[in-house]
Formats: C-alpha cells, structure tokens, sequence
C-alpha cells in the first residue's frame, strides 16, 4: 500500500488528511460561502493535490511524480471539500433564507411547508 501512496502512512496521514485536508475544508466552505459553483471545488482540490505532492516529496522524501499518489491523495481532498461544501451551503440556505428552507439533516435542506407537512 505505501507504494501507491508513494510515501508512507503517517506521512499521508500527518500531511494529506490534517494539513491540506485542513485547507481542503476551508476551501470548501470558501466555495459555498461565496456562492461558486460545486465544479471550483473539484479544481481547486486538483491544486491542493499538488501541494500535496510537493509537501511530502520536499519534506519527507516521497515520490514526487507518483500518480497513484495524486490520485488517492486528490480523491481524499476533494471527499474533505465536498463534504465542507456542502455542509456549508446547507447551513447557509436555512440561516439566509429561513422564510424558504429549513434544515433537513446535515447535508440538506427543504422548502418549508414541503415533505409532509
């Protein structure tokens, strides 16, 4: 596994799921909170893939060009982002428009008066 990872756990862990996952999520919630739309997240997580690559390759002497690296590394950053997005888009629906929507668990919202009422 580490060799897909082209680097080893602690590292993944330690850089790509706390350090840039950090960012990730705030990259999320930056998306939503300005109103972009859902596909800047899948770009901008690209990018922090490559951050990522970098970080562990300078600090940690991981693969650099590692594809299957990228792509576990992205795919994990853009899950964090996407959950953030939409955490964030829910929440800010229901605070900015309480007279239209209403929570509908964590993820969601509904228009009021809809869904058995």
């Amino acid at each position: 596994m580490e060799s897909l990872l082209g680097t080893s756990y602690q590292v993944f862990f330690g850089v790509t799921v706390v350090i840039i996952g950090f960012a990730a999520c705030v990259t999320g919630q930056a998306m939503a909170n300005t109103w972009r739309p859902l596909s800047h997240v899948f770009l901008y997580s690209a990018l922090l893939g490559f951050a990522d690559r970098f970080l562990t390759f300078a600090l940690f002497e991981g693969e650099l060009l590692s594809l299957s690296g990228y792509l576990i590394d992205t795919a994990v950053l853009t899950i964090m982002s996407l959950i953030a997005f939409r955490v964030t888009k829910a929440r800010k629906l229901v605070s900015q428009y309480p007279w239209l929507y209403e929570a509908d668990g964590l993820f969601g919202w509904r228009r009021k008066g809809v869904g058995g009422d």
